[in-house]
């Protein structure tokens, strides 16, 4: 149900902001026929009297945010409390004519607004449920993914049609590996099919690339003829979840509304929505370029996704395709370092390929190559250095070293973030450093919790007794990732 085919009655309730919340209205359950209610609102519109939201209460079911009828019980632990939330943001398969792609098994949701299952939470998600012993529920998630795979062709950014336009980082793989932990190898190969469909999807347009035609869809021809990835959504027109911000970014760009409109959805599949990694100013999301970007952390999980399909054929008995993949990897792995490392400042960063440069942004992206171990010990110690330097405070590390008012900008920490840089440094044998930042981490969190008796979205790492801010909509608690890293940090060893 493409709830914003309603025409003029969509554009009016999203830009009078009558239901305060964008992304309410999409997901609202029509009472009527589509067409109906269009004939209806048509017809009443210009009446003298007319009440746009009375209107809307008559004709649609309004969604409720999960877990609004939980309440918290801070005598618990932090553990004991995020125990008992797996089972609030436990959603069963639904079949209603809303905006909602219909799964075949039980999932886990974020929390708040975010009323259906998200692809890079998951798998930040699945990291707590590893530690609680739901294997059973990890399980339901890799099966749900792999049929949105079967049957949209890729894995959107959430089941909901107003995000089949694109995807978001494709941890897939990394959801498969933490299935195989529990599970054993098998589970590579018997998710090979869904594998192959997530590179096939991220990969496409690259074999017509040649010459003067740079780019297509995800894929982009480096100067030097290899093929890297970035981001990209199908569509050209306002995100419907948050139109009237769309909207009015457009009009204060001096860039063509198809182009932002682009360019904001694009950003919106990095999960970084939003940040001044993506600003050719870095401060104004009106200079949003995302789809000119190469970015650092896509290309590593691209990396990895190759690794696992070379693993995965070579377990299949598939040796010629293992070693394709392997050969694919390679390439790539030369790629990340030509374009996104930076010997003089000793970090790793985007790269701007129409401008055949690096952007300047200082960003966590740059861990990823050590969260992968694609990066050699001199490039770790000095990603390390920066990293304890500039980015770490008191709650955890900072996203990025930018105040921007956006939220994935300082003051801003957010979980999945701690868990890579975490993971990165012990990689290379910082493990003094990432311990500290696990401290400081969970130290935020349960000041927050203490407080208010909620698990959020993001922190604010440089005052931990403030709660975090910026973006498009208010704070949301639930919250599935946050849920996720405090159980897999606080049990790591």
């Amino acid at each position: 149900m493409q709830i914003f085919e309603l025409g003029h009655l969509f554009e009016a309730v999203q830009m009078n902001n009558i239901l305060s919340d964008g992304k309410t209205f999409p997901d609202c359950l029509p009472k009527y026929p589509l067409e109906t209610i269009k004939a209806s609102y048509e017809q009443e519109r210009n009446t003298e009297g007319f009440d746009l939201g009375a209107f809307i209460e008559a004709h649609f079911e309004l969604p409720t945010n999960n877990g609004d009828d939980f309440t918290s019980d801070t005598t618990k632990s932090i553990t004991a409390h995020i125990t008992s939330l797996w089972h609030v943001l436990t959603r069963q398969p639904d079949k209603t004519q809303s905006s909602l792609i219909p799964l075949p098994y039980s999932f886990i949701v974020p929390g708040g607004r975010f009323r259906e299952i998200y692809y890079w939470d998951s798998y930040f998600t699945m990291l707590g449920l590893q530690v609680s012993g739901r294997v059973d529920m990890i399980e339901n998630m890799v099966k749900n993914f792999s049929h949105l795979l079967n049957t949209v062709g890729h894995i959107p950014n959430g089941n909901r049609t107003y995000y089949i336009g694109r995807s978001q980082p494709p941890f897939y793989a990394l959801m498969i590996r933490l299935l195989s932990e529990e599970k054993g190898q098998s589970t590579l190969v018997e998710y090979l099919p869904g594998l192959e469909k997530e590179y096939s999807f991220w990969m496409k347009g690259s074999d017509i690339l040649r010459g003067g035609h740079r780019s297509e869809n995800h894929s982009v021809l480096m100067p030097n003829e290899t093929v890297m990835n970035r981001y990209w959504d199908e569509n050209n027109t306002p995100r419907p979840e948050s139109y009237k911000e769309d909207v009015e970014t457009a009009h204060e760009s001096s860039q063509d509304p198809s182009v932002i409109y682009r360019h904001l959805r694009a950003a919106a599949e990095s999960g970084w929505d939003f940040s001044s990694r993506w600003f050719k100013d870095g401060q104004s999301l009106a200079t949003i370029h995302t789809t000119d970007i190469i970015p650092v952390d896509l290309n590593c999980l691209m990396w990895h996704l190759e690794m696992t399909l070379a693993e995965a054929h070579q377990l299949a008995d598939n040796a010629d395709k293992a070693q394709d993949y392997i050969d694919k990897a390679l390439v790539r792995k030369k790629a990340i370092n030509d374009y996104c490392w930076n010997a003089e400042k000793g970090f790793y960063f985007d790269y701007d390929f129409v401008t055949n440069s690096q952007t300047p942004h200082f960003t966590l992206a740059a861990v990823f190559p050590l969260f992968f171990n694609l990066a050699n010990q001199e490039q770790a110690q000095k990603v390390a250095q920066i990293i304890e330097n500039q980015f770490l405070q008191i709650g955890g590390v900072t996203t990025t070293l930018n105040v921007t008012g956006q939220q994935w900008d300082a003051p801003n920490g957010w979980a999945p973030l701690q868990w890579i840089v975490f993971k990165g440094l012990h990689n290379y044998g910082f493990s003094n450093l990432a311990n500290r930042i696990k401290a400081h981490w969970l130290r935020a969190n349960k000041v927050i919790y203490e407080k208010t008796g909620k698990m959020t979205e993001k922190y604010n790492v440089y005052e931990q007794d403030l709660e975090a801010g910026g973006g498009e909509y208010p704070l949301q608690d639930g919250f599935g990732w946050t849920n996720g890293v405090y159980l897999a940090l606080d049990s790591y060893s």
